[in-house]
C-alpha cells in the first residue's frame, strides 16, 4: 500500500519561511504528478502547487513567487519551499501522487496533512 508521510508544519510568523517535505514509500512503481493542497477552515481543499515527472510545474496565482515546489524522484519526494508567509496562508497543507504501483495499479494518493500557521 503507498503511503505520502508528510512532515515540516508548524507555526511561523508572517514573513517567515517554511519548508513542507513528503515522502512515499510502498510499491511505488512510477510516480507521475506530485503535489500539494491545503484546506483552511470552513474552505474547500484547494491547489497549492504540482509538479509533475518531467520537472513542470503549476502554482496557485496566490502563492506564486513566493513558494517553489521541487522534487526528488530517486527519493520519492516533493518538496514545498514557502517564503513571505502570510496569515491567510494558514492550513492543513496535504500531499498528494499520482502513483503506478508494482502490481500496476494506478491511483491517487493523500497523505495525512501536517498545520501550518501564519501568526504574530
Amino acid at each position: 500500500q503507498v503511503q505520502l508521510v508528510e512532515s515540516g508544519g508548524g507555526l511561523v510568523q508572517p514573513g517567515g519561511s517554511l519548508r513542507l517535505s513528503c515522502a512515499a514509500s510502498g510499491g511505488v512503481f512510477i510516480i507521475y504528478t506530485m503535489g500539494w493542497y491545503r484546506q483552511a477552515p470552513g474552505r474547500q481543499r484547494e491547489l497549492v502547487a504540482r509538479i509533475d515527472n518531467g520537472g513542470s510545474t503549476n502554482y496557485a496565482d496566490s502563492v506564486k513567487d513566493r513558494f517553489t515546489i521541487s522534487r526528488d524522484n530517486a527519493k520519492n519526494t516533493v518538496i514545498l519551499q514557502m517564503s513571505s508567509l502570510r496569515p491567510e496562508d494558514t492550513a492543513v497543507y496535504y500531499c498528494n501522487a499520482d502513483v503506478l504501483h508494482t502490481a500496476l495499479n494506478r491511483a491517487g494518493y493523500w497523505g495525512q496533512g501536517t498545520q501550518v500557521t501564519v501568526s504574530s
